[in-house]
């Protein structure tokens, strides 16, 4: 798996660059120059994990700004006042002394069987 520490993908850069640097060189005190060094295939490949180290380290310090952005914003949240809740709803002006229908089938029901009794 590969590293998320930036220093260890800074260290991995640094090795590449000075792999590169004694390929280059080896290169050269052989007499190649220009085009063929940048064809040589071990150059190529030095020079894709420079890239790729490049880019994980930029990923890495987005990750980083984006991770303190977020402290950042929790704290300042848990910094703020909270507002108070109500325990209840209050119910809209009027509808406080209107029945549910289940109620007022229960008191039409109850009614129904006192006037029963009653006759």
């Amino acid at each position: 798996m590969a590293s998320k520490d930036s220093i260890t993908r800074e260290y991995q850069k640094i090795l590449w660059e000075g792999k590169l640097a004694e390929r280059v060189a080896f290169l050269k005190e052989k007499g190649v120059e220009g085009r063929e060094i940048d064809r040589d295939a071990a150059v190529r490949m030095l020079k894709a994990k420079i890239r790729k180290s490049k880019a994980r380290l930029r990923t890495i310090g987005s990750q980083v700004k984006l991770n303190e952005e977020k402290a950042r914003l929790k704290a300042e949240k848990l910094a703020a006042p909270k507002p108070e809740k109500d325990k209840k709803k209050a119910a809209p002006s009027g509808m406080e002394d209107e029945e549910s229908k289940r109620q007022q089938k229960k008191k039409q029901k109850k009614q129904k069987k006192e006037a029963e009794k009653e006759s």
